[in-house]
């Protein structure tokens, strides 16, 4: 009997699990939809996460990201998005514990921001995040080497999302690039051009590797910059060089990343023509991290704050389909029931990760913080929160909004 050995690439590891199955490389689902969530936690558990939250009293400071569920959100001290949020644990440096309610490289960013002496606690360590997992540092530094060895390196400065772990935020850093916000994208692409090449924009040399989500790159490169979408290539990890020549690498001037949100990918053009059809004078509004034709479709395109902003200040009697997480979605129509506002997808999706953070993973946290035990510290190592740090103050260093993701 012969044997032969599995010659397949063994596959790489991932910094943080990713949730769900069937995953498609070639797909934008990065992950199964689960179509609902789990039944509410028992009611008992609200008593216990109220009393352990008074017991800690000013010693505890908890956040909750805008896509928690409406039992963790209950026990937020702060709502917001994730810088938001990662600013606002910094602002409190009397609190030795920030439990944040959100993913991990929320979690990381509040690391970074805070000081020595204060702790952040994620209650579920698999809350990842499936954009950010699809950049592993590894990557990120040999696509570097690529670039390079196609000629490019030195004309190209790298733009981080929020939305990436704190190595990749390292890895800009060290590379003289910025971190972005969807709110801020504009600002910081147009500052790392001015870096790049001979610093102009229109008609320049400089390039921009936009790290991890490629929809929010193009989108600002050719919506808001105004730039040819001719312009733009997608470097895929797993092809070599990208899946490029160094000819298409020289001509591009935006080298997206291959990620993508896996809810805001979700959302098609199909569903907004449908909504235009069945709801008369709707009005469409998404998050920047949706594909380029959903976002040129739509009337209104924002981060999650420009999201409940707009709907905060419309008129009594709009209507509103709204592309981006679900759980705000629902919070949005409840809290403005004058108004008509539906999910933009009729094939329902959470997001699974942000969904880990439940309320007995909240008491068990709270709770263990009561009895002297800290679970699931986020502690990010010195060298790579001096490097994300760099490229976070050069994020704060650009003029306009930079506290919004």
């Amino acid at each position: 009997m012969s044997t032969t050995a599995d010659t397949s690439p063994t596959p790489a590891p991932l910094p943080l699990l990713v949730l769900g199955h069937g995953r498609d490389l070639a797909s934008e689902r990065g992950v199964e939809c689960p179509g609902d969530l789990p039944a509410p936690s028992d009611p008992g558990l609200v008593e216990r996460a109220r009393a352990a939250k008074a017991a800690l009293g000013d010693k505890v400071f908890v956040l909750g990201h805008h896509y928690q569920r409406d039992e963790v959100i209950e026990f937020a001290d702060v709502t917001g998005d994730s810088f938001k949020l990662a600013k606002e644990a910094a602002a409190r440096p009397e609190a030795p514990y920030i439990v944040f309610c959100g993913v991990h490289f929320m979690a990381e960013s509040a690391d970074i921001l805070t000081s020595d002496e204060q702790t952040v606690v994620l209650p579920d360590l698999a809350a990842g995040c499936s954009m950010a997992d699809m950049a592993a540092i590894h990557q990120v530094e040999d696509a570097w080497d690529d670039l390079d060895a196609a000629g490019v390196a030195d004309d190209t400065v790298p733009v981080t999302y929020m939305n990436s772990s704190a190595a990749i935020k390292a890895f800009t850093g060290r590379h003289g690039g910025t971190i972005c916000t969807s709110s801020n994208a504009r600002t910081a692409l147009s500052w790392a051009f001015s870096q790049a090449g001979d610093g102009r924009l229109e008609g320049g040399t400089g390039k921009v590797l936009f790290l991890p989500d490629q929809h929010l790159g193009r989108n600002t490169w050719a919506r808001d910059l105004g730039g040819a979408l001719s312009d733009c290539v997608v470097f895929d990890p797993h092809r070599p060089m990208g899946g490029l020549t160094k000819q298409q690498l020289k001509d591009a001037r935006m080298i997206l990343w291959r990620g993508h949100c896996s809810v805001h990918g979700r959302f098609t053009l199909d569903a907004v023509e449908q909504a235009r059809r069945e709801i008369p004078d709707v009005k469409v509004i998404v998050h920047p991290e949706c594909r380029h034709e959903v976002v040129e479709a739509a009337d209104e395109v924002g981060s999650t704050e420009k999201i409940i902003k707009t709907i905060a200040a419309a008129p009594d009697g709009t209507k509103w389909v709204v592309g981006t997480e679900l759980n705000l979605v629902k919070r949005l129509a409840a809290e403005f029931p004058r108004q008509q506002v539906a999910f933009l997808e009729t094939n329902v999706c959470y997001c699974s990760t942000m969904n880990r953070i439940d309320l007995p993973h909240l008491v068990w946290a709270l709770e263990s913080l009561v009895d002297g035990r800290v679970v699931n510290p986020i502690r990010v190592d010195p060298d790579v929160a001096h490097f994300a740090r760099v490229a976070l103050d050069q994020m704060l260093a650009l003029p306009g909004e930079t506290h919004r993701d």
